[in-house]
């Protein structure tokens, strides 16, 4: 299922509506922070399974 323009443009309009203008940007960075630990945790992962591999 993928989400068209119109859909996101509803969807971000219904959070401003939820979370409000002033902190949108908090909760941009907030998400940009968690996504880095996800990726930095997949990739240790990763990492952990060629050492146990080897």
């Amino acid at each position: 299922m993928r989400l068209g323009t119109n859909e996101l443009i509803i969807i971000l309009v219904i959070v401003l509506l939820i979370v409000g203008p002033t902190q949108i940007p908090k909760l941009a960075k907030l998400f940009g922070k968690a996504s880095k630990k996800f990726k930095e945790g997949m990739n240790n992962e990763e990492d952990g399974d060629k050492t146990q591999e080897s």
